[in-house]
């Protein structure tokens, strides 16, 4: 299952989260551990150059797209490579939506269409599309019809 999806900005604020079969009292934690982890460690990554943590079974892959971290964490199937599709699948989302890599400026103005792609990608914890071409369709908001 795929547990968590955050993006940050640099300063650690959390712009986008989703959460799935984590308890509330444990979100905080996982939060806070996300950001000291990325502030650690990202400092002078390239973009889109993947990281890995793990602990027990727990999996983390996480990277940086211009003012913005991304962390993905999964467990049981959705081990380090399975992350790093899913990773891929939503850096590249978000460059479809942004046009470029992301300024956390632009990446406000598209907040609602990264959701959507989001959502797309990852649905209750389980990764539903990895298309890219898919994805644009899925979130074009337009009836079926008109497609």
């Amino acid at each position: 299952m795929i547990l968590a999806v955050l993006f940050a900005n640099s300063e650690g604020n959390i712009l986008v989260e989703r959460f799935n079969g984590v308890p509330a009292e444990e979100r905080l934690h996982w939060r806070s551990f996300l950001v000291k982890l990325g502030a650690d460690n990202l400092k002078g990554v390239k973009n889109e150059e993947l990281l890995v943590a793990s602990h027990k079974s727990v999996y983390i892959v996480y990277t940086v797209l211009g003012d913005v971290s991304i962390f993905v964490v999964g467990r049981d199937e959705y081990d380090e490579l399975a992350l790093a599709e899913v990773i891929f699948a939503i850096t590249t989302a978000v460059k479809d939506v942004c046009g470029k890599i992301p300024s956390e400026r632009l990446f406000l103005d598209k907040y609602g269409k990264i959701c959507l792609c989001l959502d797309e990608i990852v649905w209750k914890g389980l990764l539903e599309n990895t298309e890219r071409d898919r994805i644009r369709r899925l979130v074009r908001l337009k009836p079926p019809t008109e497609i």
